[in-house]
């Protein structure tokens, strides 16, 4: 007889349903069963508020049904975004997500890879700053914007495209000179694209542009710097600028207001991205936006394939361009 407060086993939820064990069993992993036993299951599984012991029913099937995303922060809201999609993808399969948040750290990146395959994750989604990183090749992986090797498929966005867009899109409006300014890593990546393709977009439009980048790490003052040195006479020389990401657009967007300069009036600013105030509401700039929930979905459904050697390497998704309030559009673009 069952000890009283004691917790309840699978051979308690039998006997209590008036089956085999092996019922109990199957309902509990998702195999079929008659209707009538699965209710009876089901309701005897509720009555005694049986749990799951699903880390040792993975030791027994070799699953877990756990994946680990390594991100480099929750803060900036891009990765913040990330993490949401390929939670609500993994809950949609009935996966657990255990979030490493790397803080660009390298050998915080090989840590969590080991803590991961120590807990016998069925795989790992990683956005890594590690060019060495060590991944068994037991271990399913996917990595996001940074090519890992022919037998690791990437999946980014087409990051070419969106900088040639984000060229082509000022010169329809109007910009005759430009200005491209990214932070980034050194590291070779998907994102290095966008200046390529913005390269490549003015290059086909005539427009003339210069370049201001910095690597991670270095003061964003350097901005600062390069804005102020083309101000002439109260005007910026520069009347339209593409920055890399919507976080460095919305650090531009204030030091053109401490410059005296308006958006869009004076300047047009497009960012990358697709950030919007509060997660839900209007886009903080006009942007090149990232198709988030496609790349997170996109990223489960690979790494959760069974047959890994037929995945492709590298995975481009298509990006769109959306008005913000810092580009000059029509007045139908802004309803």
């Amino acid at each position: 007889m069952k000890k009283e407060n004691s917790t309840p086993t699978m051979k308690d939820v039998a006997r209590e349903a008036g089956v085999a064990l092996g019922t109990v069993s199957k309902v509990v992993n998702g195999l079929p069963v008659g209707d009538a036993y699965k209710t009876r299951v089901e309701s005897a599984i509720q009555k005694l508020n049986y749990q799951v012991n699903s880390y040792a029913q993975g030791l027994k099937t070799n699953k877990t049904r756990t994946v680990a995303l390594l991100i480099p922060n929750t803060q900036e809201p891009f990765y913040a975004s990330l993490v949401y999609h390929i939670n609500l993808a993994l809950l949609k399969r009935k996966y657990r997500m255990l979030l490493c948040s790397t803080d660009y750290d390298c050998g915080q990146e090989q840590e969590y890879i080991a803590m991961a395959q120590q807990n016998k994750v069925d795989g790992i989604i990683g956005l890594t700053y590690n060019p060495h990183l060590i991944i068994e090749e037991s271990t399913p992986f996917v990595a996001i914007d940074r090519s890992m090797g022919p037998k690791i498929p990437c999946v980014t966005s087409d990051n070419f495209a969106g900088g040639q867009i984000a060229a082509e899109k000022l010169a329809d409006l109007g910009c005759k000179n430009v200005a491209f300014l990214r932070t980034g890593s050194d590291l070779n990546n998907e994102p290095n694209k966008r200046k390529a393709g913005f390269e490549n977009g003015c290059l086909s439009r005539g427009l003339a542009y210069e370049m201001k980048i910095i690597s991670d790490g270095e003061p964003y003052e350097e901005f600062d710097k390069f804005l102020a040195d083309h101000i002439q006479e109260g005007k910026l020389s520069f009347d339209g600028i593409f920055c890399v990401t919507d976080a460095l657009a919305y650090r531009v967007l204030k030091i053109l207001r401490r410059l005296n300069q308006k958006v869009p009036e004076d300047v047009q600013v497009i960012g990358f991205d697709g950030i919007r105030y509060f997660g839900n509401q209007d886009y903080i700039c006009s942007t090149i936006v990232q198709p988030v929930s496609e790349i997170a979905e996109m990223c489960v459904e690979l790494l959760l394939q069974e047959n890994m050697p037929s995945k492709p390497p590298l995975v481009c998704l298509p990006v769109t361009y959306v008005y913000g309030g810092t580009t000059s559009e029509p007045f139908d673009a802004k309803e």
